[in-house]
């Protein structure tokens, strides 16, 4: 397999790097792309491998193997920490070793792959990227509510029979330091979350919401 150059530079390339030097593309489109082609990837392995496990447990285990934590020991294992050109401030506050940044990296990654060789390489790709992940499902899904509070989010959502619930999110601020607040709403309940990223907030907003869902409604109002 052989990706383009620029585009793997591209994928290593943080906002916070791109902002230091005169609003530079950065890694945030490649890892949209990416995000998309690993979650299609990952879902049609888990289908084809385990015929016998119900929509909800292959949702679970969907879930631990896109998560955050998951994709950041797939970029250690890579080394892409060294790699990574960040700006100034992530530098000293340890941007190539914080798992948000390295689970960003490999989307990224795999969106430059998917555009360099075309569909079928990137899925084998992917899945020799999640293999040792797959041999090893269980340690993700014993922290998976830690790891991945919308799916616990939706879980809750079908535990009631209601629909998932739409995020809405707004950000503010300039490129390099961008700030996202979001909120979510199921079944009467709000939660809220803000982070420096769209992903992050709304991570923050689903554990909110879970953690009031399953407070007593009379604690929920003291």
């Amino acid at each position: 397999m052989q990706a383009d150059p620029e585009l793997v530079q591209l994928a290593l390339t943080h906002r916070s790097w791109a902002y230091e030097h005169g609003g530079a593309p950065h890694n945030e489109r490649l890892e949209f792309l990416g995000d998309a082609v690993l979650g299609q990837a990952v879902t049609v392995e888990l289908f084809t491998t385990f015929p016998d496990l119900s929509e909800g447990e292959l949702a679970k285990r969907r879930a631990a193997l896109v998560s955050t934590v998951a994709l950041a020991s797939v970029a250690r294992r890579l080394g892409l920490g060294d790699l990574l050109r960040l700006g100034k401030g992530e530098e000293l506050t340890g941007g190539r070793d914080k798992d948000s940044l390295l689970a960003d990296a490999v989307e990224a990654i795999i969106g430059a792959v998917y555009l360099s060789t075309g569909p079928e390489t990137t899925t084998a790709f992917v899945l020799d990227l999640v293999a040792p992940l797959l041999d090893d499902a269980d340690r993700f899904l014993d922290a998976l509510e830690a790891l991945d509070p919308k799916t616990s989010l939706q879980q809750e959502a079908s535990r009631r029979g209601l629909a998932h619930p739409p995020y809405e999110t707004t950000g503010t601020g300039p490129d390099h330091d961008r700030r996202y607040t979001s909120r979510v709403t199921l079944d009467g309940v709000t939660g809220r979350g803000e982070g420096t990223s769209k992903k992050a907030a709304e991570l923050a907003a689903a554990r909110d919401a879970v953690v009031r869902l399953r407070t007593p409604a009379k604690r929920r109002r003291a």
